[in-house]
């Protein structure tokens, strides 16, 4: 196990179901602070908290670990984890019974934090904050809403029901990915909209306490011709217009989206030096063994400071997460995956 005082900037992710020694390498480098995992990560749960457990010996203080597990057509775990529904469901629950939209919304951020947690996993990149404008493919059911008050709202509870279950928060994209019809995965998506008309999907930034916040791979050029993770400008306005302190993420560079910033080593110049405190580089080894060779970023303490939040507490009132067994046997829990269930 090494030693190391604080976290570099890189978040990876790791091969199959056990750690390589070129996994392990990558995770010991100094630049690496944390590891995203993906459906080829997982069989089942006891070989999950093997993985997470095989990733957190390496390092003292460990890696936080990290998941997509929103719901719905987002969640990479599945089989022995509960089925979550997509955000959307949320929302037309919300049109007939807004107490009860709630209800469910907490109790989803509940469970999923709490079996997360269970097995070693620290954090998911969850709410998606973007609105349901009906053009985007890609966003569609995972968005609560078309309403930006609705979002809000849903968010809110949900990120209630993640806080109980020892997990943080990540908004995204800011400042809104839901316009645009093109699937950053695969292509430069543009918004050509107003500032006025992105306000209305800024909204949920400005109401929201979150404790990490994920910008789009999307240009808004009536501010940047960047997109917005490697926009000085748009972290500026995240910053200081939605008085946003926590980690800001780059998304995957490894997408098409941030193609238009150059060689990877450019694409983490260029989120770095707009803003970004963790660059995600996922499914692309080879870019992350090059970035581990030929990045050298000027290192910045107060951003390092901030990855730690990503490790996962307790929960539930407890001194250390509960097992499966025990959530079994909590009634909190219990209730939550009733109300699920009952969706």
């Amino acid at each position: 196990m090494s030693t190391n005082v604080s976290y570099g900037p890189l978040m990876v992710d790791v091969e199959g179901l056990t750690l390589t020694e070129a996994d392990k390498r990558r995770l010991q480098h100094p630049l690496v602070g944390g590891v995203i995992l993906f459906s080829r990560n997982y069989k089942d749960p006891v070989q999950l908290s093997a993985l997470t457990q095989e990733i957190a010996q390496l390092r003292n203080p460990p890696l936080p670990i990290t998941v997509d597990h929103e719901g719905g057509r987002v969640q990479r775990f599945r089989e022995g984890f509960t089925r979550l529904p997509a955000m959307r469901l949320l929302g037309e629950l919300h049109a007939k019974d807004p107490i009860a939209a709630d209800e469910s919304a907490e109790a989803i951020g509940l469970v999923l934090a709490t079996e997360l947690r269970a097995h070693g996993v620290d954090f998911s990149f969850t709410p998606v904050l973007d609105l349901d404008w009906g053009r985007s493919g890609v966003i569609g059911d995972r968005s609560f809403s078309k309403d930006p008050q609705i979002v809000s709202r849903l968010a809110a509870a949900l990120i209630r029901g993640l806080a109980k279950g020892g997990m943080g928060s990540c908004g995204k994209h800011f400042p809104g990915h839901g316009w645009v019809e093109a699937d950053s995965h695969v292509a430069i998506p543009v918004d050509e909209r107003s500032m006025e008309e992105i306000e209305t999907d800024m909204q949920p930034y400005h109401e929201l306490s979150l404790d990490a916040v994920m910008p789009a791979h999307v240009i808004y050029p009536v501010l940047d011709e960047r997109p917005a993770g490697f926009s000085p400008r748009w972290l500026e306005k995240l910053r200081l217009e939605c008085q946003f302190d926590g980690i800001i993420f780059s998304d995957d560079l490894s997408m098409e989206g941030a193609s238009v910033a150059g060689s990877i080593v450019d694409r983490a110049n260029a989120a770095w030096d707009a803003g970004c405190d963790v660059l995600l580089v996922c499914n692309k080894p080879d870019f992350v063994d090059a970035l581990l060779a030929e990045w050298k970023p000027a290192m910045h303490a107060v951003r390092a400071a901030r990855i730690p939040n990503l490790l996962g507490q307790a929960g539930l009132g407890t001194d250390r997460p509960l097992t499966r067994a025990q959530l079994e046997a909590n009634a909190e829990y219990q209730a939550a995956l009733t109300r699920i269930q009952a969706l």
